[in-house]
């Protein structure tokens, strides 16, 4: 199985209810580049599960788009930014059986999912820029070390990639 944690693109900053932030313009154009450089990288989801915040929806629906997802977007509350890492692998373990999951979601939520997954420890130090992409491989996510990390790569780089 493959694991690709992204962190929403850029949002709006001041908004009265955190969870409606949508994205910026340039969070929207941006991600589309993303997208493309995850295309060029030869990235395919079978399945894109985000967070229900419209930001992470907006991200997911790019991704979608951009990368030719069939089935729609699926959503979780356990990609909310105070979700929990065990609460979103059993979730994953129960609910979904795809060889390529997209998880659209909020920072630290994401670096602490990561560190679980890939050290066993939620309090490892990751860095997640917004629209950034972290790939996970995993056999299952049934064991205390749950994955490796096969890359994690900034937003610089995919729009870079994108552009070649």
């Amino acid at each position: 199985m493959n694991l690709y944690l992204i962190r929403h693109a850029i949002a709006v900053e001041e908004y009265e209810d955190d969870s409606q932030r949508p994205l910026t313009d340039k969070g929207k154009k941006k991600m589309r580049q993303i997208a493309k450089g995850l295309r060029a990288l030869g990235v395919e989801f079978d399945l894109i599960l985000s967070s229900p915040y419209v930001r992470a929806v907006e991200t997911a629906e790019i991704l979608a788009d951009v990368l030719k997802v069939k089935k729609d977007v699926q959503f979780s509350e356990n990609l909310v930014p105070s979700g929990g890492p065990e609460a979103l692998i059993a979730e994953l373990n129960e609910k979904y059986k795809a060889d390529s999951i997209a998880l659209v979601g909020h920072e630290p939520f994401l670096s602490a999912l990561i560190g679980l997954l890939v050290a066993d420890n939620a309090n490892a130090d990751i860095t997640l820029k917004k629209g950034g992409v972290c790939s996970l491989s995993a056999d299952d996510l049934h064991h205390t070390r749950k994955a490796s990390m096969d890359w994690l790569l900034t937003p610089g780089i995919l729009v870079g990639i994108s552009e070649k």
